[in-house]
């Protein structure tokens, strides 16, 4: 039996193809950063826009663990975080977390371009979230965020609806967002795209402290060639970042899961 048959037989009665091939790919996505070591105890989230339902968004279940997420275990809100799906097989609510709600759904509520919002405290980021410099993009995989972050001044633990307008601004048309002595937030029109965009931010992250601590003077590119490299990224140069043709990452990553792991998909 082929993985695309397995997906099918599972689809509970009442979700349609396009929203379930949704759900196995975000549930994919929480297991693939668990498995890179950016998973947070029971914290964080990452959320995708429901195909053709407007502004709904599935989000984990506050209190599994990433290894845990799967694709029919996501829950269902709108964008005020009304949980739309019913009870739990045990009569019990589905719980959603309250920060993951204001910061994922501002964003999707001011960027219909985006599909997917990843927000992680991984330690790296976390870590260079803290220096006042911030991002310093000096690798062939960092230089991809080139002039290309936003910053978001702490203010506390994100419960306050006051803070999405700020969230918003800050990230403005940018896809990737430090948020200052917190963590980061990717996004992206697919999943996949947003979850890329974290994998190389981490590692730019951990790349920027290892050369921070070897103690020796940082070698950068000219700009332009900085600009160059980000430019590339966007246009899918190599067969990798953006552009029309899509990238070959996101199967292998979910054979890697298949193999690993492929609980998410039930």
């Amino acid at each position: 039996m082929n993985l695309a048959t397995l997906q099918r037989e599972n689809k509970p009665a009442g979700i349609d193809a396009a929203e379930w091939e949704v759900r196995v790919d975000l549930a994919a996505a929480y297991r693939l950063i668990d498995h890179y070591g950016m998973a947070d105890l029971v914290y964080n989230h990452i959320t995708a826009r429901v195909p053709g339902a407007g502004h709904q968004i599935l989000i984990n279940e506050f209190g599994l663990h990433y290894s845990e997420i799967t694709a029919s275990n996501l829950v269902k809100i709108d964008l005020d975080g009304n949980v739309l799906d019913g009870p739990r097989s045990d009569g019990s609510d589905p719980l959603v977390n309250l920060a993951g709600y204001i910061i994922h759904s501002c964003i999707h509520g001011a960027r219909d371009d985006v599909q997917c919002v990843l927000h992680t405290h991984s330690r790296a980021v976390m870590a260079v979230a803290c220096l006042d410099q911030g991002l310093i993009p000096m690798e062939q995989e960092g230089l991809q965020f080139y002039n290309r972050v936003a910053y978001h001044d702490y203010e506390g633990l994100s419960v306050d609806a006051d803070e999405k307008s700020r969230l918003i601004a800050d990230l403005g048309q940018k896809n990737v967002m430090l948020m200052r002595n917190h963590g980061a937030v990717t996004v992206g029109a697919t999943i996949s795209e947003a979850f890329r965009r974290m994998y190389y931010l981490d590692s730019a992250c951990r790349v920027q402290l290892d050369v921070l601590h070897a103690g020796g003077k940082i070698h950068l590119p000219s700009p332009e060639v900085c600009e160059h490299t980000a430019r590339q990224w966007e246009a899918g140069a190599a067969s990798i970042g953006g552009g029309a043709e899509p990238t070959l990452e996101w199967p292998a990553m979910k054979r890697l899961m298949d193999r690993k792991d492929p609980g998410y998909r039930q």
